[in-house]
C-alpha cells in the first residue's frame, strides 16, 4: 500500500508548535476523560459551566490537547486546543503549580476498564515525546494527573511510565490528524 507523500518537517520535529511564545513549561500532565467518547467541542461546552476555586467561570476546555479514541473524534488524532495555541495555563490539574506550569493532555476514554487504543498509545507518546524534546523536560516530569491530585486519573490500565518514557520518533500526519509510524528510506522516501 503506497504511503501518503509526506515532506521532512511533518515527519520530524514538533507539528503543534505554537505561533506565539511559548510558556516556560516543566510538567507534562496526561489525563483520561473517564467517558466512552468526547470531542473538544463536546468538553468544550461541558468545562465552560465549570467554575473555579475563586468562584470564576473557565474560560472553556482545561486542557491543552485531546486524543481521540474513534467515538467523537477519530481514533489517534491529536487536537491542540485554544489553550496550546494561544499558551494559556490550563485548568486541568486542581493543583496550582500543575495548571500553571503543565502542559494538560487528556486521551478520549475511561482507563480504568480498559487500556486505551493502539492509536491513542502511538499518537500519545509521539505528543509526550515532542514536547519533553522541544522544552526539554524528563520523564520524571511527565506525569498522571492523579500524581498531583487524589483521583484514579489516567486510570489503572494507562501505562503511565511506558508513556513518560516516550522518545521523539518518526511518524507521519495523516488527513485525519491521525499519527502512524514512518521510516525514511535511503531513497528519502517513507516506508511502513
Amino acid at each position: 500500500m503506497p504511503l501518503p507523500s509526506t515532506s521532512l518537517p511533518s515527519i520530524f520535529g514538533n507539528p503543534w508548535k505554537p505561533s506565539v511564545a511559548a510558556r516556560d513549561w516543566k510538567h507534562i500532565v496526561i489525563h483520561h476523560t473517564a467517558s466512552s467518547g468526547g470531542s473538544v467541542e463536546t468538553i468544550h461546552a461541558e468545562h465552560v459551566n465549570r467554575k473555579d476555586k475563586n468562584g470564576n467561570k473557565w474560560k472553556g476546555i482545561g486542557y491543552h490537547f485531546l486524543i481521540g479514541n474513534g467515538t467523537g473524534m477519530s481514533d489517534g488524532k491529536i487536537e491542540p486546543t485554544f489553550r496550546w495555541k494561544q499558551q494559556m495555563q490550563g485548568a486541568h490539574a486542581g493543583n496550582d503549580e500543575y495548571n500553571q506550569y503543565g502542559i494538560g493532555i487528556c486521551l478520549v476514554g475511561n482507563f480504568q476498564d480498559h487500556r486505551p487504543s493502539t492509536a491513542q498509545l502511538a499518537s500519545i507518546k509521539r505528543l509526550v515525546g515532542v514536547l519533553k524534546k522541544e522544552y526539554g523536560l524528563k520523564s520524571s516530569q511527565v506525569v498522571g494527573h492523579r500524581d498531583v491530585k487524589s483521583t484514579a486519573c489516567p486510570g489503572k490500565f494507562f501505562p503511565m511510565t511506558e508513556v513518560a518514557q516516550s522518545e521523539d520518533v518518526p511518524f507521519f500526519t495523516s488527513r485525519d490528524g491521525s499519527l502512524s509510524p514512518s521510516f525514511v528510506t535511503a531513497a528519502g522516501g517513507t516506508s511502513e
